[in-house]
């Protein structure tokens, strides 16, 4: 039987795209990846700037919803989530040594809010971002053993 984490909180919550995690991305300094993440869908640096300045990443998330989404963001979206955990999680830090300690578990980001999408919700799901999550760790251990 294999071990799953299926929630991103308590000792887990280091998981979650809202965990306090500064980021720097394409030049640009991140509070969370989930700030990272909503700012990455904006068509101009005034929408990224609007997103990116706030300290919460529930607000970051609202802000992502009202900006104007750039046109290629439905077919780019999951590779931009995969570049947004690779330098959250980025080799030889805290944060990725806490990713390799989940082992062999299966990652997936149970929510109550409904996203099927990223994650999985009432048994329904994705699970987009477990998967990635899963893949970085994978990449991480493959790098670990190589040396």
């Amino acid at each position: 039987m294999s071990i799953a984490i299926s929630k991103f909180t308590s000792e887990h919550s280091f998981l979650s795209n809202f965990f306090q995690s500064p980021l720097l991305w394409r030049g640009d300094l991140y509070a969370t990846l989930e700030h990272a993440f909503q700012a990455a869908k904006a068509v101009d640096a005034k929408d990224r700037a609007y997103v990116r300045q706030n300290s919460d990443p529930g607000e970051a998330k609202r802000r992502g919803r009202r900006i104007e989404l750039r046109p290629d963001w439905e077919e780019k979206k999951i590779g931009i989530m995969e570049s947004l955990l690779r330098v959250k999680f980025s080799h030889g830090s805290k944060l990725a040594q806490r990713l390799l300690d989940t082992g062999a578990a299966e990652l997936i980001e149970g929510n109550k809010h409904g996203d099927c999408f990223w994650g999985v919700c009432k048994g329904q799901g994705q699970n987009w971002l477990g998967v990635l999550l899963m893949k970085v760790r994978d990449d991480l251990r493959m790098a670990q053993q190589n040396g």
